[in-house]
């Protein structure tokens, strides 16, 4: 813990020295921030690279805004679904560099359902990032996203503690843009009997504000 804690430090430290370097760069009468030690001028306009919002953050924040949407799930291949109605409100944090989603609904047989969920573009992966959290569980969802050539849809990967079968899982998720203001969510897991993946989830979101 105390490792990981002095990691996310060092990064916190670099971010900010990325970010001080760059601005005093900027500046005509000062001269810049000397690099760390066995730094060349390159590495650090990586690291600048990798802290600047750019177009892939601006597809995020399409989002941005409350979205109401009606969800059909299914537990199991062959069971009938349930249905539920859920909002999602999106809000850009840290400048544009994330996306985060609030969600709330009803969960038939399970309460109330609250989750929270955070979007992001790592410069340095190119590719979507995303967490996850809600009340139903106590774990962390992780995924990793692509979008198509025509900007539309994002093809999540997630893996996620299952507490059926005691593992981690992979579960697949696209998600497209259909409009301004209407898109699509579907998810796909594994049946753990079979073998075969199965639609776990499907939500049509409209955009009201």
């Amino acid at each position: 813990m105390k490792l990981k804690s002095l990691t996310l430090a060092s990064f916190g430290l670099l971010a900010v020295t990325a970010v001080a370097y760059a601005a005093d760069a900027k500046k005509p009468d000062a001269a810049a921030i000397p690099l760390p030690p066995g730094w060349t001028a390159e590495e650090m306009q990586r690291c600048i690279a990798a802290a600047t919002p750019g177009k892939p953050h601006e597809r995020l924040k399409q989002d941005v805004g409350t979205w109401t949407g009606k969800g059909t799930f299914w537990m199991a291949p062959g069971l009938p679904p349930v249905t539920s109605e859920l909002t999602s409100v999106y809000t850009p944090v840290l400048d544009g560099r994330y996306v985060k989603c609030e969600m709330s609904g009803d969960m038939p047989g399970m309460g109330p359902f609250v989750g929270e969920a955070l979007f992001g573009f790592d410069n340095v992966s190119q590719k979507y990032v995303a967490s996850m959290i809600d009340n139903h569980s106590t774990g962390i969802m992780q995924g990793e996203g692509e979008l198509t050539q025509d900007g539309k849809t994002i093809n999540w990967e997630y893996v996620v503690n299952c507490p059926r079968e005691q593992k981690p899982v992979n579960i697949r998720q696209v998600e497209t843009n259909t409009s301004a203001t209407e898109k699509t969510l579907e998810m796909f897991g594994t049946d753990p009997k079979s073998g075969k993946e199965f639609k776990m989830m499907s939500i049509e979101f409209t955009k009201k504000s």
